[in-house]
């Protein structure tokens, strides 16, 4: 049998039982990869809230900085008998099966082109450990510290790393040290030299960071000055609001009360949460909410209230794949048509798409300028994946000296000094975003808050036909004008006579730029174009008219960023072909490239033809 081999180079998955403390144990794992300067994916693939399930954690070792999925797992951890089996038979040939061998395998267990490594991590943990209700935790790191010597990692990183995590309670730091050397010892006196894949320690980190979405986009919030959260718990956006009270427990206490300088409002459901979001924007605070696809459905007709009242709003939308549609919580691009158009008819929405954490902190604090900016809800479109699990990528940064985009505000005394009628739907600059003005600010002017668009320029209730024409004329206007304001597509195109082209967006990004390096070395050229914010700009549609087929992927059944582009741009809908990833897991390169190549082929392409004639130039 040839066993995989590989140095900084491997997909190793943990199968655990949801509630059983592995979450600490796999993290503890991947970090100390990350501390030894190899770049590191670790991935909650299905991170149930129900305890007692099966979950996984897929943690991808990758020198070269690849830190989408790859699929395909070279290294199990099996401590959960309910998914034994299909843990032993997902492992490619070659690869390593690691199993608590305190009972042993059944006997139909039978596949000769793996190793299997037995560890009695129950035998030892009970042997070793008094108290019972360690022993669970505890066994997970006992397979942590057989890893270290499985793949010569070095066990002070790892010790280093449970003294850090347990600085302000060094008595729990004990028991895990001990377990990390007991695992370590029986490996290596039971399975020297039986594991080909290595992590030898590197200087490929650099200065990147490894953080969850939901962290960053809380910090983003917190740096962009907003002080009230209107919320209604729904997983996954639940962690946004929770990071966010932390960090404003830590950064925004009053020095001479002790009282924090933030109203978080967990309200009794997603509408009222919406609502409070709106009440606090109208009156002048920087809001926010944060929600999931059920969560949007509940809010959209105070949506359709600030998007025709022209009121800022941000709106966090952590993705997923919900009970509420049929499937156990996990991570998917569900909402994009919903939050584009959400609320009655004629109302459009600025969405931005983060592909990273750091995009979830930039993009958040950008949210709020825009949203005051242009007086309307503005989405940030992240999800499961993105949101909740750690990534590996460039740190966070704020421009010192940096100020906030208040948007067409009047002062007092501007009020005062106007020489026209103030209207607070008039347009007198020609871009369609009108002057408002905020509670209080002066004692007889300013301030109109309005129903629908029953109404003129100057808020006055009216039902002429004319008038409401020419105030859905303006809001398309600014709609244009929002164009001109929203980060750009980041466009790739190194092969310029290349026939095809792909878009995609969020979480899918780091997967898809793996897959069509791929299968560049398959002779396959594809030029790339990542979407950052919806509405579209020009440089969008020159891309998709630049190639004859377009791919556009995304984690959907359906194709609404397809049916989005095909829609606002008025795009031949057989030059867009969905590639669809839907089955609640993080996009896996190599899944994406067989399905990008199975695409090819019921297109008609060539793909021998395309690979001989050296590409698609």
């Amino acid at each position: 049998m040839k066993q995989l081999q590989g140095v900084n180079d491997f997909v190793i998955r943990f199968a655990n039982v949801n509630g059983s403390g592995s979450a600490s144990a796999n993290n503890l794992f991947a970090k100390a990869v990350f501390r030894m300067g190899v770049p590191v994916s670790p991935k909650n693939i299905f991170p149930s809230n129900i305890q007692g399930l099966p979950t996984w954690y897929e943690v991808r070792v990758n020198e070269q900085g690849y830190v989408g999925r790859r699929g395909d797992i070279d290294m199990v951890v099996a401590v959960n008998g309910q998914t034994l089996r299909q843990d032993y038979d997902s492992l490619v040939p070659g690869g390593y099966f690691l199993f608590d061998s305190s009972k042993p395998l059944p006997e139909d267990f039978q596949r000769d082109d793996i190793t299997v490594i037995g560890i009695p991590l129950t035998f030892l943990c009970n042997e070793t450990f008094e108290n019972p209700r360690m022993r669970p935790l505890l066994k997970n790191i006992i397979y942590v510290g057989a890893l270290a010597t499985l793949l010569d990692m070095e066990l002070q990183v790892l010790i280093d790393s449970v003294n850090r995590q347990f600085q302000k309670k060094p008595k729990l730091a004990e028991p895990n040290i001990q377990a990390l050397e007991l695992g370590y010892a029986y490996a290596q006196e039971h399975h020297p030299d039986t594991c080909q894949l290595k992590v030898q320690r590197s200087d490929k980190v650099g200065d990147a960071i490894i953080m969850d979405g939901n962290s960053a986009t809380a910090l983003g919030a917190l740096y962009a000055g907003a002080t009230v959260v209107g919320w209604y718990p729904i997983t996954p956006s639940t962690s946004v609001i929770e990071a966010f009270g932390r960090y404003a427990e830590k950064y925004r206490i009053e020095a001479d009360t002790g009282r924090i300088k933030a109203a978080i409002v967990q309200a009794e459901d997603e509408l009222a949460a919406i609502g409070i979001v709106i009440g606090a924007s109208w009156n002048g605070a920087r809001a926010f909410t944060a929600t999931s696809g059920p969560g949007i459905s509940l809010m959209n007709e105070f949506l359709g209230l600030a998007y025709f009242g022209e009121i800022p709003a941000v709106l966090i939308d952590v993705q997923r794949a919900g009970p509420s549609t049929g499937m156990p919580t996990r991570t998917q691009q569900s909402d994009v048509l919903e939050c584009a158009y959400a609320s009655h008819g004629d109302t459009k929405h600025p969405l931005l798409f983060p592909c990273d954490p750091r995009e979830c902190f930039d993009m958040t604090a950008d949210a709020f300028d825009l949203a005051e900016h242009l007086q309307t809800p503005v989405m940030v479109m992240s999800d499961l994946d993105l949101g909740m699990n750690d990534h590996f990528g460039p740190p966070l940064s704020w421009e010192t000296g940096r100020s906030y985009d208040r948007g067409k505000v009047l002062s007092a005394e501007e009020l005062d000094t106007l020489t026209t009628r103030w209207g607070r739907y008039k347009d007198t600059d020609g871009d369609g975003i009108c002057y408002r003005t905020y509670p209080g600010t002066h004692p007889e002017k300013g301030v109109y808050f309005t129903r629908g668009t029953s109404r003129d320029e100057y808020s006055a209730y009216t039902e002429s036909s004319a008038a409401y024409q020419a105030n859905m004329e303006r809001l398309e206007l600014k709609w244009e004008t929002t164009k001109r304001l929203l980060p750009l597509a980041r466009i790739k195109t190194p092969f310029p006579k290349a026939r095809l082209g792909a878009i995609f967006y969020g979480s899918t990004a780091p997967a898809a730029y793996e897959a069509i390096e791929l299968l560049h070395q398959r002779g396959i050229d594809i030029n790339t174009m990542r979407l950052r914010a919806f509405p579209f700009q020009q440089e969008v549609l020159d891309f998709i008219n630049n190639h004859e087929l377009v791919f556009v992927i995304e984690q959907n059944r359906d194709g609404q960023m397809r049916t989005l582009l095909i829609n606002e741009e008025g795009l031949p809908s057989d030059k867009m072909v969905h590639i669809g990833c839907y089955d609640g897991m993080p996009v896996a390169s190599r899944s994406l490239v067989r399905a990008l190549e199975k695409a090819m082929g019921g297109l008609g392409i060539n793909l021998q033809q395309l690979s001989t004639q050296g590409g698609t130039q």
